[in-house]
C-alpha cells in the first residue's frame, strides 16, 4: 500500500469515527440534555437521531419512565403527640430535563435523597395537623391525596421532577406506644363485648317472659276448647243414652250394669264388699236369669 493510500485511509477512518461521534438517538422512554463544554446548550431533546459536535458536545441520558422511590421509615408526631412510624414509597418521574440536571447534575441517586428529604418534610406537617385515628381511618386517602399534590408543587419547582403518586405502605406505632394502645383498646372492647352481652341479657330475658305468656294463652285457650268439646262430647254422648233409654230401658240397665262391671273389675287386687243379692249383681241373679 502507498503513503497516499495509507493516508486516506487514515482520514476515512477519522472522518467516520468523527461522523460516528456526531449522531445520537435519544429513545421514547429516555430524557436528555445536549452539553457544550458542561454548559446546557439544548435540553427538552425529543426521540429520534440528533446531530451534535464531536468532542465538544456530550450528551447526558436519563430514564424518562415512571420510578419508584421507597422512603426509608420515619418517627413522626401526630396533632396529640403520639408517635407513629411510617413507611411509604413515591411514584416519580423526569418533568423538566433542564431542571432535573441543574439542580441534581444528573444524578437519580442524588435526586431520590432530595426527594425522600422534601416528602419527609411534608409528611412531618401533615402527621402533625391530624389525630391518630385520623391518621389510620378514612382520612388517610385524602391525606395522600393532599401530600401528593403539596409535594409535587414543591418537586418540580425545586428538583424538576413530577411526583405522581405518594402512598403508605404500613404504620406502625413504637413498642411502647403500642402495648398502651392494645391496652386501651382491649379495655374499650371487653367493655362494649360487656354491654352487648347484657342488652342481650336483657333481651333473652324479655323473650322468654313473651313466651312463656304466650304458653299460657295458648294452653288456657286449648283447655278452653277441650271443655269446650268434651262438653259438646257430654251432651251428645247423654242425649244418646236418654234415647236408648227411651227405646228399651231394660237393655239400657242391662248395658250400663256391663259397663260397671268393666270397670269394677277390670284390676286385679280389688277387693269389693258388697252384698251378693244387691241390685248391683241383679243380672247374676239365677232367679233374674230363669225369667
Amino acid at each position: 500500500m502507498s503513503q497516499k493510500a495509507f493516508t486516506g485511509l487514515i482520514i476515512s477512518l477519522v472522518v467516520v469515527i468523527l461522523a460516528w461521534g456526531s449522531l445520537f438517538v435519544i429513545s421514547e422512554r429516555e430524557r436528555a440534555v445536549q452539553l457544550r463544554f458542561g454548559q446546557v446548550v439544548r435540553d427538552s431533546i425529543p426521540p429520534g437521531l440528533h446531530v451534535k459536535i464531536p468532542l465538544v458536545d456530550k450528551v447526558k441520558v436519563f430514564d424518562g419512565r415512571l420510578q419508584t422511590l421507597d422512603v426509608p421509615s420515619e418517627r413522626f408526631l401526630t396533632l396529640e403527640q403520639k408517635a407513629v412510624i411510617v413507611d411509604s414509597y413515591i411514584k416519580w418521574r423526569i418533568h423538566n430535563v433542564y431542571d432535573f440536571y441543574r439542580a441534581t447534575a444528573g444524578d437519580v441517586f442524588r435526586a431520590s435523597n432530595l426527594l425522600a428529604q422534601r416528602a419527609e418534610s411534608s409528611m412531618r406537617n401533615q402527621f402533625g395537623s391530624l389525630t391518630l385515628n385520623e391518621v389510620v381511618s378514612g382520612q388517610r386517602d385524602e391525606m395522600m391525596e393532599e401530600l401528593t399534590t403539596t409535594l409535587n408543587e414543591v418537586a418540580q419547582d425545586e428538583l424538576g421532577v413530577s411526583v405522581m403518586d405518594v402512598r403508605i405502605k404500613r404504620i406502625d406505632l413504637p413498642p411502647q406506644v403500642s402495648d398502651s394502645v392494645f391496652e386501651r383498646m382491649s379495655s374499650e372492647r371487653e367493655k362494649e363485648a360487656q354491654d352487648y352481652r347484657s342488652r342481650g341479657q336483657e333481651m333473652a330475658e324479655g323473650i322468654m317472659a313473651n313466651a312463656d305468656r304466650e304458653k299460657q294463652v295458648v294452653l288456657a285457650d286449648a283447655y278452653r276448647q277441650s271443655e269446650m268439646i268434651r262438653g259438646d262430647g257430654d251432651a251428645r254422648s247423654a242425649e244418646i243414652y236418654a234415647r236408648a233409654y227411651q227405646q228399651d230401658r231394660e237393655f239400657y240397665a242391662f248395658y250400663r250394669s256391663l259397663q260397671a262391671y268393666k270397670e269394677s273389675f277390670g284390676e286385679s287386687g280389688n277387693v269389693m264388699l258388697i252384698e251378693p243379692k244387691g241390685d248391683f249383681f241383679r243380672y247374676f241373679n239365677h232367679d233374674k236369669q230363669g225369667k
